[in-house]
């Protein structure tokens, strides 16, 4: 059974990363105020202002300063100010026995998604595809927060992830499957194919959403996908939103998905609202789920904090 870390509450210290690419100094500060008006106190990796171009800093200091998190006892949260681009250049600096020994809730989406499943696959952590620093904001819709601190404040069992109403989940192969889930960010997934990094699709239940990539992208990186076995191993597969792709050759998003993806026979849904979309479900990554494809449902069969 993978590591549940401790559940977060209020007047609890999150810790910031910038694993990634750079954020603006005041945006981070604006969204740090807001979390102290939450009710949480806020300790900051050394390189979370910084700024060298496309990354916030080298890959060395970006993965200290996540280390330094798991490291510290005061710190109960870890946070990732934002995605962007380069956050898989940090894991071979991770010490994934350190964080193993020191459990903590790590939330993120996008290019944190190589994140989080690395740290499932090298630490067998439960991870949050989740909220980052940047959407703590009043703009951020309810469901989204609800969303979050049902998954990281509570030992809520089972939970089941709905939709918000006007954004439904279609089932296009029946089934009904149960395994620990695993993915999230397309592009970043498959940029760790081939590296000790790559995803372990095997008797997992495999979610993926990506944004702004034209359809004939998407069809490279299923296609990579499906070649390296990770839609062959897995249980069944989870299709959420694809914001702002841009359709190729008439062909859109639900057309490859129907192509590619529905012959294979495993169990299907699609539209689950979670990522780069407007709302975005808390997906805790190396929990046990529950994919009931027949009736439309995904939930979560265990706490995924202690």
């Amino acid at each position: 059974m993978a590591i549940r870390p401790p559940l977060l509450q209020r007047g609890d210290t999150i810790g910031l990363v910038t694993p990634g690419s750079p954020l603006d100094t005041k945006l981070i500060n604006d969204r740090v105020q807001y979390l102290k008006d939450l009710g949480y106190n806020v300790v900051f990796g050394k390189h979370v202002y910084s700024y060298e171009g496309i990354t916030a800093a080298p890959a060395e200091q970006r993965a200290a300063d996540v280390m330094d998190m798991f490291k510290d006892p005061s710190v109960k949260m870890i946070l990732s100010t934002r995605g962007g681009t380069g956050v898989q250049t940090i894991l071979p600096f991770l010490d994934f026995n350190v964080i193993k020994e020191n459990p903590k809730i790590i939330s993120g989406y996008s290019d944190i998604t190589v994140l989080l499943n690395s740290l499932y696959l090298s630490s067998d952590l439960i991870t949050f595809h989740s909220l980052m620093l940047i959407d703590f904001r009043i703009e951020t819709p309810v469901y989204n927060f609800n969303q979050f601190f049902e998954a990281t404040s509570t030992l809520n069992s089972p939970r089941m992830i709905q939709n918000p109403p006007d954004i439904l989940l279609k089932s296009l192969v029946p089934g009904n499957v149960t395994g620990p889930i695993v993915g999230g960010n397309m592009t970043s997934l498959v940029n760790t194919l081939g590296t000790p990094f790559e995803i372990n699709t095997q008797g997992k239940i495999l979610f993926l959403e990506d944004t702004h990539a034209p359809t004939t992208m998407i069809f490279r990186y299923l296609t990579q996908l499906m070649m390296s076995g990770k839609f062959q191993d897995c249980l069944g597969i989870i299709m959420g939103e694809c914001t702002n792709c841009l359709v190729s050759y008439d062909t859109d998003y639900e057309d490859l998905i129907n192509s590619l993806l529905v012959p294979i026979g495993k169990p299907l849904i699609i539209n689950l609202a979670t990522g780069h979309g407007f709302y975005k479900a808390a997906i805790p990554i190396g929990a046990n789920v529950n994919l009931n494809s027949t009736d439309n449902t995904l939930t979560v069969l265990e706490p995924s904090v202690s």
